[in-house]
């Protein structure tokens, strides 16, 4: 399970939440007001939900795909063996299928899928989907070095390849139906290793097989199957074959427009994509075959991409809309609490705002990083955007934990956020030593928050003699600019699926998919090295403390704030219940209806 990119900030501060790379064992939210009608949930009808970001692709597995929008249309319009509730605990899904680990030592799983699982164009779901699931994100094969110069790198992944990466190569029974991991070293994320997001199977190995001039999937697996591990050291010529099929899974399934092509976005699960409007609504209708899951209750749902929280709460009002999830503010969430017929739900996001430094250009100095963070006003930040709803609320001090989990208190003694406690102008100048850099910020343009926060760092950043350039861009546009080199710092949040550790390297390790600001510590990676191998908590904690110290010594960026939510519907609906993680109200979908 990785992060997700939000390009909102959520909520309301309530109760305690675990470790953003940690198992948390609580998340629900309180309903803050409720006037919902106590007629009885129906099947049929059509809801509408409104999201802040705006659908670009239908593959949210990839380093520039993933996003919370693209993971969630995802997650409606497929299924896989498990998902994760709003107790942050993995559900197995045996309609799909099963899966069991069969040894110890080595790590072995088996994963089964049943007869009946099928693409919404008839082709079954077959153990080859898993295996190019598998192949796209362990990046098995690759064999480029870490600046690119030499080898080969396939396809493109959001996760750390770490734990996938330490397998060997899967095995696929004669009849399609069986895949079979074994590693070569332990992985403490191992059962929720496989699955796209929530643990869906959502790229069909066919269609990718297709467009790289191959038959079928098997022919795809096969065409793997014959080639060796990538190894960095010994680069080996570039299989054009698997290049075009990797190319095609990186890139060949973004838009932003329904495909006139019905094969670039196949359902498995309860949804079909119908229609799509550019920067504006899609909708979902029923998968009438569909029946290896849980089973849903409305005909139809509509999306509707909407920035602005007054623009939303108005749509709700207006019964525009049926479940929103604005942008939170104090305002926000005494207008909603001022409608009628109307249940707002208030928790704990596993999310944080952050503002990340470039490793290179105008930030490959680390003294003008330093310089820039030490100009950074966190508590303004902090006073404009989260006090009104939290009087408590306080700068994040940590790159890896929540406030609430035991591990931050400890870790931010040690970890040197200190140095940034208060904003240092006179600081800043003296290691500037009279240069001006210039510096372009990428962030979210349609978001009000991110204008805001990005407002209140130019200002204080041009005190300290730094030229700020605003690169921001529209909400469908920000996420697929990280890590794309024409920017020096961003302005994003990440949100954690509430579930294993593996969402530590998919960020911080050298070369990682979503690295973007290209931080590498040889120390840090050995440390998440280690953390992926241990299941011990205890263990764990203490090598994400030891991971946290090398972040900050690095001048990496600076964590804003733990980000806080908000969900509000109307009494039409019935079945939406909170969720802290990146999946927010979706996680039950299924369970939505009309009244």
């Amino acid at each position: 399970m990785r992060f997700r990119r939000i390009s909102k900030v959520v909520g309301v501060a309530a109760a305690a939440v675990l470790a953003l790379s940690a198992c948390a064992t609580q998340g629900g939210g309180t309903a803050a007001s409720s006037s919902s009608s106590s007629g009885a949930a129906k099947t049929g009808g059509s809801a509408t939900v409104v999201e802040v970001n705006a659908f670009n692709t239908f593959n949210a597995n990839t380093a520039n795909g993933n996003t919370d929008i693209n993971s969630k249309i995802s997650y409606a319009t497929h299924m896989g063996f498990y998902y994760v509730d709003n107790n942050l605990k993995v559900v197995h899904n045996d309609k799909f299928g099963s899966y069991e680990k069969t040894s110890d030592n080595p790590l072995t799983v088996k994963y089964t899928i049943n007869d009946g699982v099928k693409w919404s164009d008839g082709t079954p779901v077959t153990a080859y989907d898993v295996a190019l699931n598998w192949a796209a994100n362990s990046g098995w094969f690759d064999d480029a070095n870490a600046d690119g110069t030499t080898g080969t790198s396939y396809f493109s992944t959001a996760a750390s390849t770490q734990g996938l990466n330490g397998t060997n190569f899967p095995d696929v029974s004669s009849d399609g139906k069986t895949f079979t991991l074994t590693y070569t070293t332990p992985y403490s994320d191992w059962e929720t290793a496989i699955g796209g997001n929530n643990g869906t199977i959502d790229i069909p190995a066919h269609i990718v097989a297709k467009h790289a001039g191959l038959s079928d999937a098997k022919a795809l697996y096969d065409l793997m199957k014959g080639m060796k591990k990538g190894d960095p050291a010994h680069p080996q010529p570039a299989n054009e074959t698997l290049k075009k099929a990797a190319d095609f899974y990186n890139t060949g399934f973004d838009t932003k427009t329904l495909p006139s092509d019905t094969s670039l976005f196949l359902s498995n699960g309860p949804y079909i994509v119908k229609d799509m409007v550019s920067d504006q609504s899609m909708t979902l209708v029923r998968n009438k075959d569909y029946n290896w899951g849980p089973a849903a209750h409305l005909d139809q749902i509509v999306v509707r991409y909407i920035g602005s929280s007054p623009a939303q709460i108005q749509a709700l009002k207006n019964g525009e809309a049926d479940i929103i999830a604005p942008q939170a503010s104090s305002d926000t969430i005494q207008q909603l609490k001022a409608l009628q017929g109307v249940t707002v739900d208030q928790g704990n996001q596993l999310s944080y705002d952050h503002i990340d430094l470039n490793f290179n250009g105008v930030f490959a100095d680390q003294n003008v990083r330093t310089a820039f963070m030490l100009t950074v006003p966190r508590q303004d930040i902090v006073n404009k955007l989260i006090t009104q709803m939290d009087p408590n609320a306080k700068p994040l001090d940590s790159q890896i934990f929540v406030p609430q989990q035991a591990g931050y208190a400890d870790s931010v003694k040690n970890n040197g956020s200190s140095a940034y406690d208060s904003v240092n102008i006179d600081k800043a100048k003296q290691l500037l030593a009279g240069k001006t850099p210039t510096v372009r910020i990428m962030y979210n343009k349609d978001n009000p928050n991110r204008v805001d926060a990005y407002t209140l760092i130019a200002a204080n950043a041009a005190k300290a003699g730094f030229k700020v350039v605003d690169d921001g861009l529209g909400k469908s546009d920000w996420g697929k600019a990280l890590g794309n080199g024409t920017y020096d710092a961003s302005i994003f949040g990440w949100i954690n699926p509430g579930v294993g550790v593996s969402g530590v390297p998919q960020i911080f390790q050298t070369g990682s998919g979503s690295n973007f600001n290209k931080f590498s510590d040889p120390q840090a990676d050995a440390l998440m090295k280690q953390l992926i191998q241990t299941t011990d908590q205890s263990k764990q904690v203490s090598l994400e403390q030891q991971i946290d110290q090398r972040i900050w010594a690095s001048s990496y960026g600076l964590p804003l704030f733990q980000a806080v939510g908000v969900d509000a519907y109307s009494n039409r609906v019935t079945g939406v219940k909170y969720m802290p993680n990146s999946s927010g109200v979706w996680w039950n979908y299924w369970d939505w209806a009309t009244t």
